[in-house]
């Protein structure tokens, strides 16, 4: 097997491993737009590999099944037309079983295919963007069944083996304290980065301090206990009247049972862990803490300065920073072009990588982005000043 081979059936093994614990009922669920139904992920990923690899480059491959580039199109408009994305829930065909059939057909031809012919540099670097994009499907797995099974009345458990991973504070209540510089933001050297993180550019930062340790429930519940919901002060006015018009008094998954604060986890309905680091919070609900707090959230700027000195890997920290281009960013001809570029609007960036991110798929300067109300993703705060 060769090393390419290797890594892909690395990448692919996992996905279906993290849908493992579901039952089929569960792959073709969609409560709301933002999360896709499990066996939409296992599909679309596939459809990647058979779309950019094997039909353009492969003269012996017959697609699997025509119907499936637009079952299984994202938001690729050079690509065709597609499922518009509140829908996907609608599709009851292709069934699971389908789905893992013509999974079974793309990795064997992917299989031939790499064994067979060596790789351009071009190809290569498709090849190994389909994996990151894989990577990517799986932690939007992880956070999509989470939302569906965490939205059924019965609570279910999605693994009762896996348990909740809890910070290791090494430094208490303390502040990394960053002095005024020019610092250098973006990716450089060698191996993979997404398109976002490149045209490595110098900024000045001012003297500001960064928290060491992220903001815990326990912190978090205290905002709540003074009032934290019913106190516009604290809140954007956009953020004030989304509080206000989803009556949002709590982070996604809490709830206050017989007065004691439960959340539900991988284990089901649990009681909520004091020291565990608050997750599940829009960009509107960080901001306000931070307020609340007398701080602020940093820029992704100041987080990425910082960064080398931090340790990072629990929750993605929303930064007080638009998602834009950074200079000379150039957006790459025909459908790859389209994967970061056209969302550099309305949304703020998070940094860092959370609990279910893929092995060896974060970096300092990788760049996440979300709109400010979402927060079914495992979001957390790291406070500044």
């Amino acid at each position: 097997m060769t090393p390419l081979q290797e890594q892909y059936e690395t990448v692919r093994r996992r996905t279906e491993s993290i849908c493992a614990p579901l039952k089929t009922e569960d792959y073709v669920v969609q409560p709301v737009v933002d999360v896709s139904p499990p066996k939409w992920h296992m599909g679309h990923t596939t459809w990647f590999f058979e779309t950019f690899i094997l039909l353009p480059n492969d003269e012996g491959y017959t697609a699997f099944d025509p119907q499936y580039n637009y079952v299984f199109n994202s938001y690729y408009e050079s690509v065709g037309a597609r499922v518009i994305r509140t829908n996907r829930g609608n599709l009851s065909r292709p069934a699971v079983e389908d789905i893992m059939r013509y999974r079974r057909y793309v990795d064997e031809a992917m299989s031939m295919f790499l064994e067979k012919h060596p790789l351009t540099p071009e190809l290569q670097a498709l090849f190994i963007l389909g994996l990151n994009h894989e990577e990517q499907h799986q932690e939007l797995l992880y956070t999509d069944i989470k939302y569906i099974l965490g939205h059924n009345p019965l609570f279910p458990p999605y693994d009762i083996t896996r348990k909740d991973i809890l910070p290791v504070n090494n430094h208490g209540d303390s502040w990394l304290t960053m002095k005024a510089d020019i610092y250098e933001i973006g990716f450089s050297g060698d191996g993979f980065c997404f398109d976002n993180e490149l045209g490595r550019h110098k900024v000045y930062l001012g003297d500001y301090s960064i928290s060491h340790q992220l903001v815990t429930n326990a912190e978090y519940l205290a905002f709540i206990d003074a009032g934290g919901y019913q106190d516009f002060r604290y809140w954007h006015a956009e953020g004030w009247d989304w509080v206000k018009n989803n009556q949002v008094t709590t982070p996604m998954y809490w709830y206050q049972i017989e007065g004691r604060w439960m959340h539900y986890n991988w284990q089901g309905l649990q009681p909520l862990m004091p020291e565990a680091p608050v997750t599940h919070i829009s960009f509107y609900e960080a901001a306000a803490f931070a307020a609340w707090k007398g701080c602020r959230l940093p820029t992704e700027f100041e987080w990425e300065a910082a960064a080398p000195h931090l340790s990072f890997g629990l929750r993605w920290e929303w930064c007080n920073s638009a998602y834009l281009p950074y200079p000379g960013f150039v957006q790459a001809p025909g459908a790859i072009g389209e994967y970061n570029g056209k969302f550099m609007v309305n949304q703020m960036v998070l940094r860092g990588s959370s609990e279910v991110t893929s092995p060896n798929h974060s970096r300092i300067t990788y760049r996440n982005f979300f709109h400010p109300p979402l927060r079914w993703q495992f979001t957390g705060i790291r406070l500044a000043r």
